[in-house]
């Protein structure tokens, strides 16, 4: 069982408060920050970082996540005495099949959906291609998005799931914890500000798509595949000017587009998608007993508990 892996190392409070104050310091900080900043502010920093060159700023913006990602294994193996194994899968080995599936089928569907949108109606969508730019792009995405979305995956879906699941011993609240908190914690995104705080509605989604299937599969593989081929979707195929990330995607919006009707796009495309991602994930890996691993009681079954 995933979140019972957590029962092989030492969950000693402080070693648990250390390693979550060390490794999610970023989220926090940036989430006190947005509250206590004035839209005038906002407003300020969101366009200084429109003024430095988008490869660089990409660059900037995702390099800390190897050093973040880096620290959280570091902490779980010699703080907590568990190797990276226990808290990616309940499994004797880490199932890359399932990683390149669930990234192969979330570009493929992202790719199908945006075709379908574009040709019934291409306003307010501009071709964007540049072929030297966006081959820098597709390197720096290739280089720098696995570390982004692992240290996301492996904090929110990973150790806390699994710290707090053998906290309460129970699965329904990390699940919903979790995912609140991966969806607060994307409140500082640019999209926010242009689109309302509506779009958490979409981030919260995310979050509690991601945090379903990493418990109906007992392991974290489908997850980082989905979240991988979601941000490289993000990046490469279509930008805007309020994105968190401006890249130099195949398409741009041209500015003029409507944010509210923007944000029913993407509520309506979590609520179509996502439910067929999880019909196609339960019916290839036979999920069953969805009730007990969504919301079942978490019991230490290790021997060797240290």
């Amino acid at each position: 069982m995933f979140i019972e892996q957590a029962y092989k190392g030492n969950n000693k409070w402080w070693r648990v408060l250390i390693t979550t104050l060390l490794t999610a310091g970023v989220f926090i900080g940036n989430f006190v920050a947005y509250f206590f900043m004035t839209k005038e502010q906002l407003e300020e920093v969101y366009k200084s970082m429109k003024e430095i060159p988008s490869n660089w700023s990409l660059i900037i913006n995702l390099s800390p996540f190897i050093l973040l990602l880096g620290m959280l294994f570091l902490l779980v193996k010699t703080l907590h005495n568990r190797d990276i194994l226990s808290i990616t899968t309940s499994r004797n080995k880490i199932d890359f099949k399932r990683f390149f599936f669930s990234l192969g089928l979330i570009v493929l569907l992202s790719i199908l959906g945006f075709a379908v949108s574009y040709f019934m109606d291409s306003k307010g969508i501009i071709w964007n291609f540049n072929p030297m730019k966006f081959g820098l792009l597709f390197l720096i995405s290739i280089l720098f998005f696995p570390f982004q979305i692992a240290y996301e995956e492996y904090l929110f879906r990973g150790y806390l799931m699994q710290q707090i699941g053998i906290l309460v011993k129970n699965r329904w609240f990390p699940l919903i914890f979790t995912s609140v908190m991966f969806g607060l914690f994307h409140s500082a995104n640019p999209e926010v500000a242009k689109m309302g705080f509506g779009v958490m509605a979409f981030y919260i989604g995310t979050g509690f798509f991601l945090g379903i299937i990493t418990l109906m599969d007992e392991s974290m593989e489908l997850a980082l595949g989905f979240h991988l081929g979601n941000n490289l979707i993000a990046a490469l195929l279509i930008t805007s000017d309020f994105s968190a990330l401006q890249t130099d995607a195949v398409f741009r919006y041209s500015g003029v587009e409507n944010p509210v009707d923007m944000l029913n796009e993407m509520l309506v495309s979590i609520a179509i998608v996502y439910p067929i991602l999880l019909f196609i994930f339960a019916k290839k890996y036979n999920w069953t007993n969805w009730s007990t691993k969504l919301s079942g009681k978490v019991e230490n079954q290790s021997i060797n508990n240290i």
